[in-house]
């Protein structure tokens, strides 16, 4: 575990100005992992204070983009060095299974992190402008520059993923960045300003917040200094920034929540597709933003399907999130339990059939949250536990008469994250997910996120994108530049217009 529990503003460690700290916890059993440093508006107006430097007057904003790639490609190779250390901290600190951290999570962020920061130096920064003799010859193009000071807000779900995909896209770009963790997961963002450090980024390009919503995160967002909100969370929580933000036009990009639909069609290879459907709910525990809770399965099969998902789902191992042996690990805390717990109980009063799990494992260590892999049957689309984000392992299987019908559903929500078609017949399952609206469709998988692809939501999951070229695009403004070609002031048209 890093002892660095202090926040991290302008190239330094540093405790909040009041004083202040809260404790993370270990989600496997309740245990406190360590104090952290809170930070206070007073914090975050310093951090911003110290980017707003570091692009205004600091070396960062003059440096070439490939000296800039050339620090940020060896934090990548710090993070590739330590990925064990990463893994234990994901672990400990937001209750991924270890063998998750290791095998998938971790390797993925550093992954992300080296391909964005590659990306971004091949970037076209000066582009030409089709030229025209309208209404005057010119010389044009356009200038891609950064926004300056970016602000990323991430949660606690995916603290390590989350952070490279804020600071990573944003400080490749020639932006300097002010992140706030979720305090239920601070330590892989405060680690990642430690490799930062080392790596020799100059002060103020990276800062480092852990601290509340209403305290830190509407600091960030409503100071006029930061240009550029980028926000991963609830719907409900980015509509409230959006309505912040707008005081000073920032520019924000939000990838919020999901109730991703799943279709299994008649013709699917269903010892993949089984399995797929388990994969897409249950890896996290279900605290994915684009999990595929809603499985729409042929009335035909319905019934083989369900019972071979429940002879799966029962198969799998809940467990503390440190032993390699555990499937699923522990929910984030105690009240992400009560959450999903009330929600299994607003499936029975709706009607749904609770096929299996619905309750909390024994054999455990106590102050753990722990809940078993839960599979409701006999869903209508139209009931809450198919529309509402659950951010639990509850998995929703509804059944359909016609591939029209599927459609239908599947885009009955007011979430547009991600959904998934399985199918043997290829062009087939394409031109389903052509007709889903959503930012990400999967075709015989789910939750490969390409680090070349762009990933974001449709209708309330979201507006902008991440990762990719389209990603970086994101933080850059346009600038257009016109230089005229006219040789004498009587050819400009100006001149014409007005006689001057």
């Amino acid at each position: 575990m890093p002892n660095h529990t202090q926040l991290f503003i302008d190239g330094e460690f540093v405790d909040a100005a009041d004083g202040r700290t809260f404790d993370t916890h270990d989600p496997s059993d309740g245990s406190t992992i360590a104090s952290v440093a809170r930070a206070g508006r007073e914090d975050v107006q310093r951090a911003v204070a110290a980017a707003r430097r570091a692009v205004d007057e600091g070396p960062w904003a003059t440096m070439s983009v490939r000296d800039r790639s050339k620090i940020l490609a060896r934090m990548g190779e710090l993070m590739q060095d330590r990925q064990g250390e990463l893994s234990d901290i994901e672990a400990r600190d937001a209750g991924h299974t270890l063998r998750m951290a290791n095998l998938f999570t971790v390797p993925l962020g550093v992954y992300h992190w080296q391909y964005l920061v590659e990306a971004a130096a091949k970037l076209e920064y000066t582009q030409p402008v089709p030229a025209t003799n309208f209404p005057a010859p010119a010389w044009t193009f356009v200038e891609k520059e950064p926004y300056g000071v970016c602000a990323g807000i991430i949660p606690w779900n995916f603290p390590f993923i989350m952070a490279v995909w804020k600071a990573a896209s944003a400080l490749a770009t020639g932006n300097a960045m002010v992140l706030k963790p979720s305090p239920y997961t601070p330590l892989s963002a405060l680690e990642l300003a430690a490799l930062g450090q080392e790596a020799g980024l100059p002060k103020g390009v990276l800062n480092v917040v852990p601290g509340t919503g209403p305290i830190a995160g509407e600091a960030l967002v409503t100071d006029p200094r930061v240009d550029k909100v980028s926000f991963t969370g609830s719907t409900g929580i980015g509509r409230r920034i959006m309505q912040l933000a707008s005081g000073t036009i920032k520019k924000v990009t939000l990838e919020l929540g999901g109730k991703s639909a799943n279709i299994i069609l008649d013709d699917a290879d269903l010892d993949i597709a089984v399995p797929g459907a388990l994969w897409a709910t249950y890896l996290h525990q279900g605290q994915i933003c684009h999990s595929g809770t809603r499985c729409f399965v042929p009335a035909a099969l319905y019934d083989e399907l369900t019972a071979r998902m429940v002879e799966l789902a029962e198969g799998l191992r809940v467990g503390v999130a440190t032993d390699f042996e555990s499937d699923m690990g522990p929910l984030i805390d105690r009240r992400q339990l009560d959450t999903v717990q009330r929600y299994v109980q607003i499936g029975h009063e709706e009607g749904a059939k609770l096929l299996t799990g619905g309750g909390v494992p024994d054999g455990l260590p106590e102050g753990g949250h722990y809940f078993e892999p839960t599979l409701f049957g006999e869903v209508d689309n139209s009931m809450k536990i198919a529309q509402e984000e659950i951010f639990g392992p509850v998995l929703s299987v509804i059944r359909y008469e016609s591939v029209e019908d599927a459609i239908r559903m599947a885009n009955d929500s007011i979430y547009g994250l991600a959904g998934a078609v399985w199918s043997r017949d290829i062009p087939r399952a394409i031109a389903l997910g052509k007709r889903l609206r959503t930012g990400t469709v999967w075709i015989n998988d789910y939750h490969l996120i390409s680090a070349a692809a762009p990933f974001g939501g449709y209708k309330q999951s979201g507006i902008g994108r991440e990762l990719g070229g389209w990603g970086l695009e994101e933080y850059l403004q346009t600038k257009y530049m016109h230089v005229d070609q006219t040789p004498s002031k009587e050819q400009k048209f100006w001149f014409q217009v007005l006689g001057l």
